[in-house]
């Protein structure tokens, strides 16, 4: 498996069958799913016929990974997922940054260092204007790497959902980093 993507303690990969399991463990602990759904744990069956395709399945319009498997560099222990993903498939331009790693890794900054990997590839190479984001409002772990990545706070929203999770009177909250400020920001670093 080829690694497309390291960052000083990190290797992000593209995502293949083989990473099942570990998508399910992922999925199985609810203090991880915590703001994003109170459903049952998917099944292997269900997460195998109908999740793991989209982490494996590239992005039509660019080829590559949608979803990105994080792995520690010196262990290459799995520690969870990020999302760098086209909006549209038809257009490139506007990605979606999310993120899911297990709870050992939470707190260590991994989140962020992948998020600032990606973002700063999608600007340089990749033709990526605008990166956006979005979390419930009370998911201020998840503001948080948002905020340390760049990304600014355009909105809060109070969409209803299916299921009732626990802060969602608050909204969701969404975050935008445009490349022109990326830019702007990286030069004033550099001077």
């Amino acid at each position: 498996m080829s690694i497309p993507l390291t960052t000083e303690r990190l290797a992000l990969r593209a995502f293949d069958e083989s990473d099942l399991d570990r998508l399910l463990s992922l999925d199985g602990d609810p203090e991880v799913m915590r703001f994003l759904d109170h459903g049952p744990p998917p099944t292997r069956d269900h997460l195998r016929k109908h999740g793991l395709q989209r982490f494996i399945r590239p992005h039509p319009g660019t080829g590559r990974p949608d979803y990105w498997a994080v792995c520690e560099s010196v262990s290459g222990e799995f520690i969870g997922w990020i999302e760098f993903r086209p909006v549209a498939d038809t257009n490139t331009s506007v990605v979606e940054l999310g993120y899911r790693l297990a709870k050992a890794a939470w707190g260590r900054g991994y989140a962020t260092e992948c998020a600032l990997a990606l973002i700063r590839k999608g600007f340089c190479d990749w033709g990526v204007q605008s990166v956006i984001a979005n979390a419930m409002a009370v998911n201020h772990r998840s503001r948080r790497v948002m905020e340390k990545s760049g990304l600014t706070h355009v909105r809060t929203a109070f969409d209803e959902w299916p299921d009732y999770i626990e802060g969602a009177e608050f909204g969701d909250v969404h975050y935008e980093l445009t490349r022109s400020q990326w830019r702007a920001r990286n030069s004033e670093k550099a001077l």
